[in-house]
């Protein structure tokens, strides 16, 4: 096994080889999927059954499921279009179980996927957002790849008629071992850190966050002779390479993790807490202690002559009653945010962060020009201090966003610059709902200046729920603040990923709920999918009462 040897860049302070080996079955996976790839699209023309239980023995109190047909109450879903259907509207698209693909990189549940697959499909949805995670494909050495899981769903996509978009996941995604959806780091990537814990980022208080690798170390050769960057590369180049047949055919997508979740941030604040941060207010830690960091800053500070101001992050920057009026740096008045050391550090730090992404972006883009896939990035909805002056949970995750500066813009110039579409979720929250809980917080605020400068830059969006809302008005608000990024362009890029596919979405009045905001994003002239009763026997008709449908619903499965 040949493998080039990667070059080692210098390291400045300053802010201011591709080899491949499988497992066995893998041949077999490829050979299999070449021959898949010159066959004739396979026609959805078949009735997808949707049975009245779940796809097993036992029945079921929550519901139906997608299943094959199993001799119970039966819904059909009739659908008359073709795979390569046209669309006017936006697409939608709906994101995998993480689970889709287990540790040792195997389908999980391949059967019960296909006919989630096939009802996603009768539905109107254009494809799947699946998650390729770094920790599963070069999990146990460095430039040994396994794509096979991700092959097979690739493969199970195109037969029915669904597009995809691949999430390259170079973070950790769950809480730890005990977490069901436990993804790490890959194991070797984990050695190097028990060795030197400054390669990923720690806050004031030396706690280490092991969620990704920390941008201190982007060009330093800190794994096993490869600097990060180029781990990145090497993982998207030989992605390329592996799904070459697929791209901007099935793969339609490729969106580039850059941070925690997959976002362009710092850990500011943990993962698993972001879904109740917006309630406790947290205001986050300023990620910036870490030796390689803080030699960054260190040397920022020497050259302006302040050397006194790169010794660390801000002075009284946190608060156990996370009240930013509290603190010394945040509050509103008279807090140091607003100081000329203030606008030092926090030019530095969000710029970290900004070269970060670019230097990920600049790689990305030469790999996959000509493979005719949009490339995109994630950025992250810190929407619960925006209606303060500071904006202390954005200031923390990297975004210098206060009252008085933009701080997406300089983002969505830079991915304008190499032709990246931006991605940020947060579609279905309400303002009104949230202002309950927390009066500072606006959601809906923080996503319309996200979509304006997208606008401004003439790039194009994918939109996110935060959550699988299902209920009608959280998918209502989805069209609105979609309505508000295209109205007035004459040929507005918007398309839609629908965070995520489980069980609940298919029970039967989540999946009404569901099909009708499909058609509302799609046009509904492009596609057919309606609910109907076969020509069958009485005693089989559909339920006609409420207490009926509550008891034969369609649930997922694929859970």
């Amino acid at each position: 096994m040949a493998i080039a040897s990667p070059l080692v860049p210098t390291f400045s302070a300053s802010f201011c080889r591709t080899c491949t080996e499988f497992p066995s079955p893998f041949n077999r996976i490829t050979s299999i999927f070449s021959r898949a790839h010159r066959a004739k699209p396979h026609p959805l023309t078949r009735r997808l059954a949707l049975s009245a239980r779940l796809n097993s023995s036992k029945s079921s109190d929550a519901g139906g499921s997608v299943s094959p047909d199993n001799g119970d109450l039966q819904y059909e879903l009739f659908h008359g279009f073709s795979p390569q259907r046209c669309r006017r509207g936006y697409p939608v698209f709906v994101t995998l179980p993480v689970d889709s693909v287990g540790p040792l990189g195997a389908v999980r549940r391949p059967k019960a996927m296909v006919q989630s697959f096939k009802a996603l499909a009768a539905a109107g949805v254009e494809g799947v957002v699946m998650e390729v995670w770094w920790g599963l494909v070069e999990r146990d050495r460095p430039i040994l790849y396994n794509w096979e899981g991700y092959l097979e769903i690739v493969f199970l996509a195109r037969r029915c008629g669904l597009k995809v978009r691949a999430v390259l996941a170079f973070h950790q995604c769950g809480a730890g071992p005990e977490d069901t959806h436990w993804i790490p780091l890959p194991l070797w990537v984990l050695e190097e850190i028990d060795k030197d814990p400054d390669l990923v980022y720690s806050d004031r208080l030396g706690r280490r966050n092991v969620e990704y690798l920390s941008l201190g170390c982007d060009i330093l050769p800190v794994l096993r002779g490869r600097s990060p960057l180029q781990a990145y590369a090497d993982f998207m180049r030989n992605f390329r390479d592996t799904f070459r047949p697929f791209l901007g055919v099935v793969i339609t997508g490729i969106q580039v993790g850059m941070g925690p979740a997959g976002e362009l941030r710092y850990p500011s604040c943990p993962t698993q807490k972001l879904t109740w941060a917006w309630r406790s207010r947290e205001l986050g830690e300023f990620q910036c202690y870490d030796k390689y960091m803080l030699a960054s800053l260190n040397a920022c500070a020497r050259e302006i002559g302040m050397p006194e101001w790169g010794n660390g992050g801000p002075i009284g920057a946190a608060n156990l009653m996370q009240d930013p009026e509290l603190t010394e740096f945040f509050r509103s008045d008279d807090g140091s945010w607003n100081t000329s050391y203030g606008t030092f550090f926090l030019e530095w730090y969000s710029g970290m962060l900004l070269l970060h992404g670019e230097r990920i972006c600049r790689e990305a883009e030469t790999i996959f020009r000509g493979t005719e896939a949009s490339t995109s990035v994630k950025l992250a909805g810190m929407h619960w201090h925006y209606r303060t002056k500071s904006h202390p949970s954005e200031l923390t995750a990297g975004y210098y966003n206060t009252s008085t500066r933009d701080g997406y813009l300089p983002i969505a110039r830079m991915l304008a610059k190499y032709g990246f579409t931006l991605c940020c979720s947060g579609f279905d929250l309400q303002d009104q709902e949230e202002r309950k809980m927390n009066p500072v917080s606006s959601s809906e605020g923080l996503l319309r200046q996200l979509l304006s400068a997208a606008r401004v830059c003439d790039i194009p969006l994918e939109g996110e729920t935060s959550a699988a809302s299902l209920d009608n008005e959280s998918l209502q608000q989805v069209v609105r603040m979609s309505k508000y990024y295209s109205y007035g362009l004459e040929k507005p890029s918007f398309s839609f990923n629908f965070v995520r596919m489980d069980k609940n979405m298919f029970e039967f009045h989540n999946w009404v709920h569901f099909t009708r905001f499909v058609r509302q994003m799609s046009d509904g002239n492009a596609f057919r999918a309606k609910l109907e009763v076969d020509a069958m026997p009485d005693t089989r008709r559909s339920p006609t009462c409420l207490s009926d449908v509550k008891k034969f619903g369609m649930a997922s499965a694929y859970c």
